[in-house]
């Protein structure tokens, strides 16, 4: 009552159903790929938008830095008295 798959033209690798290493890899990769992304916009509407606030941000930091380096840590405003 046994199966016999050689009799039915089949070789054992064809009905070796395990991807290759490399194939898994590849899949694994895609995967792990996918579930990145999809942790960095989970709960956020607009994921392009909060990009562009976080650019913006850095930029303000980067102005801010600049701001003190060239004033030495001097506020930039001016009061003028008539």
């Amino acid at each position: 009552m046994g199966v016999c798959l050689s009799c039915c033209g089949q070789s054992a690798e064809e009905t070796n159903l395990m991807p290759s290493p490399e194939e898994r890899r590849q899949h694994q990769l895609d995967a792990a790929e996918k579930r990145r992304q999809e942790n960095e916009s989970r709960g956020i509407r607009n994921p392009e938008s909060v990009r562009r606030q976080q650019q913006r941000a850095e930029e303000m930091e980067r102005r801010e830095e600049e701001a003190a380096r060239q004033g030495q840590g001097q506020p930039n405003l001016r009061v003028r008295l008539r």
